[in-house]
């Protein structure tokens, strides 16, 4: 079945196509990272153009995660502006294959320029929502992902388009935001919020149950950092009810985590 976007897809993709437009840096106080997160090793982004390595949105480091190999097809999930596919490129070197899938046009339109830039030619970026992925099953060796499947209002959608694209024995490695504790109701209701990664992030116990549901095996998620500013940005001036947990114990229950799982062989 296709799918269909809602109002959480409509929200997330207008706030991500206007950072797009109107920042030449994308990692900002109002996404899901800040530049001061050093999110990735420098050398790592020595390889590509200052105002490319700085398009990035994410949360963590999730080329590093997945440990990626020569020849190997690689798919990034959210691939906004191409950063983690160009990064990707270079480990799986001229044998092998990227796919960026994004569903926000003006995304995809930046990183097809960015990989032309650096003449990655053995990058693609294909429109689609990771509910629905534009993808052969049983076709990619490894999926990356880097603070996207947060913002998904179907996220068990998300793990099993993962499961079916993934080759017996394929690896997910993401970087993504969960929560120690349930957030209130709120937050949760906020268009903004979700869209500033933090109203879709699920409790990490709760995220580990939708991938088993689907079939992943062997899952680990490992608590990276607390981000006060990312926080802070997505629920803005909002005022919590006084039955709800203060800020303090949000900024305590939100976090960025290395999450990586398997496919059985």
């Amino acid at each position: 079945m296709t799918q269909s976007p809602t109002p959480i897809h409509d929200a997330v993709r207008e706030h991500y196509a206007e950072r797009i437009k109107s920042s030449a840096s994308c990692c900002g106080p109002s996404d899901c990272c800040t530049p001061e997160s050093n999110l990735y090793p420098t050398d790592l982004l020595a390889t590509l153009p200052t105002d490319v390595a700085n398009t990035s949105y994410g949360c963590g480091d999730p080329i590093t995660l997945a440990s990626l190999q020569p020849g190997q097809t690689a798919l990034d999930l959210g691939s906004g502006a191409g950063l983690d596919c160009l990064l990707a490129a270079q480990k799986v070197g001229p044998e092998g294959r990227v796919i960026g899938v994004d569903m926000t046009p003006e995304m995809i339109e930046r990183a097809r320029a960015n990989a032309k830039r650096v003449n990655a030619a053995n990058v693609e970026f294909r429109q689609g929502f990771l509910e629905d992925l534009p993808v052969e099953s049983d076709t990619v060796d490894v999926i990356i992902s880097n603070c996207v499947i947060n913002l998904s209002p179907d996220k068990q959608k998300v793990f099993g388009e993962a499961f079916r694209v993934l080759k017996p024995g394929g690896k997910l490695a993401v970087s993504d935001i969960v929560t120690d504790g349930e957030l209130p109701q709120e937050v949760r209701q906020s268009l903004a919020a979700w869209a500033g990664c933090v109203a879709g992030a699920v409790d990490a116990k709760d995220y580990v149950a939708m991938m088993e549901a689907v079939g992943f095996r062997d899952i680990s998620i490992r608590p990276v950092f607390f981000d006060k500013e990312t926080v802070d940005s997505a629920l803005g001036d909002m005022k919590l009810d006084a039955g709800s947990f203060p800020k303090d114990e949000i900024y305590k229950a939100v976090y960025s985590a290395k999450i990586t799982a398997y496919k059985p062989a």
